[in-house]
This record gives C-alpha cells, sequence and structure tokens, in this order.
C-alpha cells in the first residue's frame, strides 16, 4: 500500500518524469503485481519513467528502452525486443540467460 500511495502523492504534483528505484523490493507477490501494473497504467497514458527494476517481465512490457549495467557502467542499451532476443554483450547474456532460463 505505501508504495502506492507513494505513487499517487506524487502524481499530484503532475510530474512530467517519475523516477522509480527497485519500486518492487521487499513486498509480497500479490503487492508487487498491483505496484506493477500501476506503473502500467502510467506507462500507457504516457508518462515518462526511469525504473531501476530486476523485473524483467515488467521491462519487457513496458520499456521503450533497456539500459543494462554493470558495476556502475552501461554496458548495453537497446529496445526490449532487441535486448531480450539478441543482446550483443557478454555480461548481458549470461545475466539474461541466469535470470530467464
Amino acid at each position: 500500500q505505501q508504495q502506492r500511495v507513494a505513487i499517487a502523492r506524487a502524481l499530484t504534483m503532475e510530474p512530467e518524469l517519475m523516477l522509480f528505484d527497485e519500486p518492487t523490493s521487499a513486498l509480497d507477490p500479490e503487492v508487487v503485481t498491483e505496484v506493477l501494473d500501476t506503473m502500467v497504467d502510467l506507462a500507457e497514458t504516457g508518462m515518462t519513467m526511469i525504473c531501476v527494476t530486476h523485473e524483467m517481465g515488467f521491462a519487457k512490457q513496458v520499456a521503450d528502452r533497456v539500459v543494462f549495467m554493470d558495476e556502475g557502467k552501461i554496458i548495453e542499451i537497446a529496445t526490449p525486443e532487441k535486448f531480450f532476443s539478441e543482446p550483443t554483450h557478454e555480461r548481458t547474456q549470461f545475466f539474461l540467460s541466469r535470470v530467464l532460463g
């Protein structure tokens, strides 16, 4: 509930951009779904969002661009389609093989 309230509170200020840093960390699965659904709704309204996440399904569904970082450095930038199907960097390939199976 606190995450959803925080999002609602931020929206009252009518921002042009919202930044989310691991918005689903430490949440139970039911609440994770609610928070991600809220963020999907925001994306569908055209809200610009920068989101740090390990939720790959969410990134694939909502992102216009995926930026993959390792040890604080950007190592790959791509559309979700290209990122998930044709990653170019060895580290990205390894990460996706571990996360997606």
